[in-house]
């Protein structure tokens, strides 16, 4: 008897030992499915993570390089204006220098010396008020006993040096101003301005 109790409980002892055994097997298959699970799902966020970054760093550079085109776009349609607007002012200056009332007494001479106008047709002379206060003095004197042609002087407020003239007593003109001269001759020097700051 005391045998058979001994035997029932090895056996029961083995059959728990089993079951046990079974049962940890059972719950180590799981939690390491469990795990791989997790892994698996970790990696792939991790993934999901990395293409999302290198998408949005994509865009952000993409964006970079955009905002350098149009800053660089940017800074030389501003360097061109702001040499066009110094070869404006250097025109302009030198027009100045150069239309001198001694120059623009000997081309306002020839101009209507050479003018195929019969006589008593009214000239008309538009200067700056300095320039015209030294032509009155001699010269429009002497060129109106020249060419026997009623010539007349008038001063422009604005105008800073050149002049304006008119063989029909104003009916049409010719407009050899300073803005009109510097007008045609930068226009004359951008094709070659456009040709040097193009960009590459």
């Amino acid at each position: 008897m005391a045998q058979e109790i001994k035997d029932l409980i090895a056996k029961i002892q083995q059959e728990g030992v089993q079951a046990a055994q079974a049962q940890a097997a059972q719950i180590k298959t799981e939690a390491e499915r469990a795990a791989l699970k997790i892994v698996t799902e970790a990696k792939s966020q991790a993934q999901k993570i990395i293409e999302q970054a290198n998408i949005q760093a994509k865009k952000e550079n993409d964006a970079t390089q955009a905002a350098l085109k149009q800053a660089s776009r940017d800074l030389l349609i501003s360097l061109k204006q702001e040499i066009i607007a110094m070869l404006d002012r250097l025109i302009k200056r030198n027009l100045r220098q150069a239309l001198t009332a001694q120059e623009l007494s000997a081309i306002i001479a020839a101009l209507i010396k050479h003018a195929p106008l019969t006589l008593g047709s009214q000239i008309i002379v538009s200067l700056k008020k300095e320039d015209k206060d030294k032509l009155e003095e001699e010269f429009l004197k002497q060129l109106v006993a020249e060419t026997k042609k009623s010539i007349v002087l008038k001063s422009v407020d604005g105008m800073d040096s050149g002049f304006i003239i008119s063989f029909d007593a104003g009916k049409s003109i010719f407009d050899f101003s300073g803005q009109a001269l510097s007008d045609y001759i930068s226009n004359c020097l951008r094709p070659e301005l456009n040709k040097i700051l193009k960009p590459e």
